[in-house]
């Protein structure tokens, strides 16, 4: 799983085996190292983000502050999805 950067002590990656058909572009976030029980978080078209699940349970806060670094490298990390996966969608 391609590990895209670290926010404080919060890593930002991809699993790299996301099934067929590929989900929208995406990222998780998990304190400490990757794990299956890991937030998720969805780009948007216009770089935004949504989050779709808080699984690994990153309080309000925390979580507020890791969704605006996350949108404002969303370029990079849509970049970094198109080379790793080799198309990008869009959940909205």
């Amino acid at each position: 799983m391609p590990r895209i950067f670290r926010i404080g002590g919060y890593v930002i990656f991809f699993w790299v085996n996301e099934g067929d058909p590929l989900e929208p572009v995406h990222v998780h976030v998990a304190e400490g190292k990757p794990t299956q029980s890991s937030t998720k978080i969805w780009i948007t078209r216009s770089g935004e983000c949504l989050l779709c699940n808080n699984d690994s349970r990153i309080p309000e806060r925390k979580l507020r502050y890791v969704m605006e670094i996350v949108a404002a490298r969303s370029d990079e990390i849509v970049a970094l999805w198109a080379k790793t996966f080799g198309s990008v969608d869009y959940y909205c």
